[in-house]
């Protein structure tokens, strides 16, 4: 079975540490013509539902809880009755936004099956304590988050992020994928493990 992937494009603005910016974001919907979950809830409902376009929502699954990620997951989960889930490292950012609101938990190693296909929870954190990538071994894809970029890693300068920690996360858990590996960014274009694997030492040798 080819796992269906539909790419969502918003626009609005990300807020931290007293600071605003522009962001554009990629929500991605995964799974088959029955089922499908949402990855990622920025900025506009209606366009994600639009792309969900009836199907039955297992669960609305957020990387990290930066505010430009999980905006409208509330609406969405109130639309499609699914769950939000999100890792519970990122609980205070959560409450930044949408505080008292409940969600489930993301857990390392964490399976979510959606039509027919199984999806991993890998751990990743750095850019957020919480942070999460989301992995399709049959289809060898994995859904990045704010983890990994085409050309490196996410931003580790405001608050509660670190960079040895997305390096290591980044090293271990995502460059052990084979090369070949599609890899769906939360922001921009998408890139392959195979072309972000050599740049690591740079990576480290300008920091960030």
């Amino acid at each position: 079975m080819t796992l269906r992937i539909d790419r969502v494009v918003t626009s609005g603005t990300f807020s931290l540490d007293g600071g605003t910016w522009d962001v554009d974001n990629n929500i991605w919907v995964v799974g088959d013509d029955s089922e499908a979950v949402i990855i990622d809830a920025a900025h506009d409902a209606a366009p994600i539902l639009a792309a969900v376009d009836g199907r039955k929502v297992v669960a609305i699954v957020l990387t990290h809880a930066h505010n430009d990620h999980i905006g409208v997951a509330p609406e969405l989960a109130e639309a499609t009755g699914a769950p939000i889930l999100l890792h519970a490292a990122d609980e205070m950012l959560w409450e930044q936004t949408h505080p008292g609101v409940p969600h489930g938990d993301l857990v390392d190693g964490q399976t979510i099956e959606v039509g027919g296909e199984s999806l991993e929870v890998i751990n990743t954190p750095g850019h957020s304590p919480g942070s999460c990538v989301i992995w399709s071994p049959s289809a060898k894809v994995l859904f990045s988050g704010d983890t990994l970029f085409q050309g490196g890693p996410g931003a580790t300068g405001r608050s509660f992020s670190s960079f040895d920690d997305i390096i290591a996360s980044i090293r271990d858990r995502i460059l052990v994928l084979d090369d070949d590996t599609r890899v769906c960014t939360g922001h921009g274009d998408e890139t392959t493990v195979g072309a972000e694997a050599g740049d690591l030492d740079e990576w480290i040798r300008r920091g960030n």
